[in-house]
């Protein structure tokens, strides 16, 4: 990991895809850093909107909050992995992205009220730093220019129709199809761009971007548990309760860090980049699934702490609903994102398949936190068990 003095300015050519020890820089961590500030006023939003019994508008506007943030950090890092050259004009048009990551969290707040125009502006400012970054590239490498263009147009029409959006949101019959279309505008952009000529990231430095960028959702989850546990100690409550919620989000996310890396994908993305362009659409867009139900677990677990020490105004079954969604829809989206692409007995799908559904049913049980973290638990013994997908356990080396 390089700390070196940049140069002032260099010529923003792609890096090579196969460039060996290529990891995370500082400024990326630093950047995800910031992205860290916008997640948790978002899981906020949301445990807040689960305790005032407004649970399905709060999982709308996090949903909302949350796309804003991913496709920001999403665009970041492939650009970032194809051309990060780390000159000094490449460091202060991502310091600019990161003014418009903390305007963006800072209008989080509004969203789950209807109001979406500072996160817009901050999504716009964010947008900008990263289309002169391409027309950086476009300029200094010819054999990519015309998708380089192309990104930039694209970034330019959409950011466009976002601010034009301002005043659309203001009509709630309007403000979630609307929402919807320019959420898949966004996304047709690199696949439209791409069409010319695929960029070179590197499919190593993209694998451990996102596998670190899980792991500070995950910390974001017990931070939002352990706070919510930590007040609850402070005042009259049940302890009991409260401690099922400790035990169970120790369970919940242990296990689900344990599933996720327990498969290598980088040399999936490897064979990808070359012969099978649409894995890599599929696994990088479907981390939105597995990001957001991630955050939303730390998010519910809070609102169950909120329901033990009798500061929610939502009912039993919501409250519970609030855990067991979240965790099963990370439970399955692990599966078919990260794990099962190359398992073809199905028996590994079956066993993720049949846990979902189980807690999915906890859900109607007294402690519904408690059921989905022993589910998640018995999961993981019965992958450790089997080995990783594709294997036997004696090739994986576990008896």
């Amino acid at each position: 990991m390089s700390t070196a003095v940049p140069g002032l300015v260099r010529r923003l050519l792609p890096r090579d895809p196969h460039e060996e020890h290529r990891v995370a820089s500082p400024l990326e961590l630093l950047t995800d850093l910031c992205f860290v500030v916008a997640i948790a006023s978002a899981a906020d939003e949301f445990h807040h909107a689960v305790s005032t019994h407004h649970a399905a508008q709060g999982a709308l506007g996090f949903a909302m909050a949350f796309f804003a943030i991913w496709w920001a950090w999403l665009n970041f890092t492939w650009f970032g992995s194809a051309y990060d050259n780390d000159d000094v004009v490449y460091r202060l048009l991502t310091i600019l992205q990161i003014v418009g990551v903390l305007v963006l969290a800072a209008g989080i707040p509004a969203v789950f009220e209807g109001e979406v125009t500072v996160v817009v502006i901050g999504y716009v400012v964010m947008r900008v730093g990263l289309v002169l970054q391409w027309l950086r590239a476009a300029r200094h490498d010819p054999g990519h220019r015309r998708t380089a263009l192309r990104y930039a147009a694209g970034i330019v029409v959409v950011q466009l129709a976002w601010i034009s959006y301002i005043w659309v949101a203001e009509v709630e019959v309007l403000r979630v199809p609307c929402f919807v279309l320019l959420a898949l505008a966004d996304m047709a952009v690199p696949v439209w761009a791409e069409r010319t000529g695929m960029t070179t990231w590197h499919p190593h430095h993209i694998a451990e971007r996102y596998s670190l960028f899980f792991i500070i959702v995950l910390g974001e989850t017990v931070l939002s548990a352990s706070t919510a546990v930590s007040t609850a100690l402070t005042e009259q409550a049940d302890r009991a309760g409260v401690a099922v919620v400790a035990a169970s989000s120790v369970l919940i996310v242990f296990g689900c860090w344990w599933l996720y890396f327990s498969r290598d994908v980088a040399d999936v993305l490897d064979r990808a980049a070359e012969r099978q362009v649409w894995v890599s659409y599929g696994w990088g867009f479907g981390h939105y699934v597995v990001f957001a139900s991630a955050a939303m677990t730390g998010a519910g677990l809070a609102g169950r702490v909120d329901h033990w020490t009798r500061h929610s105004e939502s009912s039993a079954l919501v409250s519970a609903a609030s855990v067991t969604v979240p965790v099963a829809v990370l439970v399955a989206s692990i599966w078919l994102v990260q794990l099962g692409r190359d398992e073809a007995s199905g028996r590994t799908g079956l066993r993720f398949s049949v846990a979902a559904v189980l807690i999915l049913a906890g859900t109607f049980s007294p402690l519904p936190e408690l059921v989905a973290g022993l589910v998640v638990a018995g999961l993981l013994v019965l992958q450790v068990r089997a080995g990783r997908p594709g294997q036997t356990p004696a090739a994986a080396g576990l008896t």
